[in-house]
Parts: structure tokens; C-alpha cells; sequence
């Protein structure tokens, strides 16, 4: 899982706004201001049962990783948190 989803920065980060633009979902925010330090993002090829595949990106770790659990959600009323 990406731990951007709770970071206090994720409306603001520019290494999360690339990580949407990777899965081809809206951004929190279209001009991201703030660059993350150290950022280390897992890329996971994902074979499905129709033999297609998917790029799952996820932030592991971050040097600028502040816990604030539950941001995301709050930009995103109602959707279910990815994963």
C-alpha cells in the first residue's frame, strides 16, 4: 500500500500527483507544490486471470513522510482508499 494516503503533504506532493498520473486517476491536485525527499516508490507488474497486465505504483518509504492517518480520504469523500 502507499503510505501517501496518510502523509500530510499528499495534496500537496508532486511525487504523489506522478503516482496518479501512473495508475490514470484524477489528482488531489492539479499544480502539486512540495517535493518529497527520498521518495521510494515499489513498481509491481500484476498478471490478472484474463492474462492481462497491470503497473501497480506504491511509496513505500519517504524522508518527508508525516503521518496525518486518513488524508486522502478526506479529498476523496466516499471512495475506497486504494490499495
Amino acid at each position: 500500500m502507499c503510505i501517501c494516503i496518510n502523509c500530510r503533504w499528499v495534496d500537496r506532493c508532486i511525487t504523489y500527483h506522478d503516482v496518479e498520473n501512473n495508475h490514470g486517476v484524477d489528482h488531489i491536485c492539479k499544480l502539486p507544490d512540495f517535493k518529497a525527499k527520498n521518495p521510494f516508490i515499489h513498481v509491481t507488474i500484476i498478471k490478472n486471470k484474463k492474462g492481462d497486465y497491470k503497473t501497480e505504483w506504491d511509496v513505500q518509504s519517504c524522508s518527508s513522510f508525516s503521518e496525518e492517518f486518513g488524508k486522502w480520504s478526506k479529498y476523496n469523500p466516499g471512495l475506497e482508499v486504494p490499495l
